[in-house]
């Protein structure tokens, strides 16, 4: 059995040889481990080999899980990858350093109140439902522009685009029109990241730009 250690090795490698196809540079490329539903016990043996981004998907569980874990290794980024409610945005203004899933107007007014509140702004990408699936958060591709304009007017710094591919279909076209509407909508600079691809795909990801790549069970295992 690969230990934390190896398999983190072994991601690492699979996105730098995603990056030499591609012409990249793996510096380029972050890795959000993606600790959910995982203990404390699992998460230190990254920590123990100087990974330092994080992702969780609840607040809840965050709050219980990172502070203390902080308190030992305070230069961790946390990031906020889950579907996030409009009444937990203070809670996730306050908790992590960036948020992956901003995808309708009642939460931008949320996130943009308690940023005001705190005094301090968290990047943000913006969430998009790639293959206008019903079941899934996300603003419909032809809402983005109005949404990115709510976004800027709230003073949210954008951090990029994010998607979540539908399942079982081949993910490298909706990778590549993540990147397309990056382009349409103007976006550049630090507003330019993309933030997509998983565990099964995350190579693929890179190749056609991701800038964050979400990555759990490559990382940690199956979930408890």
């Amino acid at each position: 059995m690969e230990t934390p250690l190896e398999r983190l090795d072994a991601v690492h490698a699979e996105i730098a040889k995603a990056c030499k196809a591609s012409r990249r540079k793996p510096q380029d490329v972050t890795l959000i481990a993606v600790s959910k539903t995982h203990p404390i016990e699992r998460i230190d043996p990254l920590l123990e080999a100087s990974h330092r981004v994080f992702g969780e998907n609840r607040v809840q569980e965050a709050q219980d899980k990172w502070p203390q874990l902080r308190e030992r290794y305070p230069d961790v980024e946390l990031h906020g990858i889950g579907q996030l409610q409009s009444n937990k945005a203070e809670d996730a203004v306050a908790l992590f350093d960036c948020i992956h899933a901003l995808d309708r107007t009642s939460l931008v007014k949320a996130l943009g109140k308690a940023m005001d509140r705190l005094n301090k702004r968290v990047p943000c990408f913006v969430q998009v439902n790639i293959g206008s699936e019903e079941q899934k958060g996300g603003c419909a591709i032809e809402a983005l522009p109005e949404l990115l304009s709510e976004v800027r007017s709230a003073d949210i710094p954008i951090a990029g685009l994010m998607c979540l591919p539908p399942a079982d279909i081949e993910a490298a076209p909706f990778f590549a029109l993540l990147a397309k509407l990056s382009q349409d909508n103007g976006l550049s600079g630090d507003a330019a990241g993309l933030s997509m691809g998983m565990s099964g795909d995350y190579a693929t990801a890179v190749m056609l730009g991701a800038t964050h790549v979400r990555v759990g069970t490559a990382l940690f295992g199956a979930r408890s």
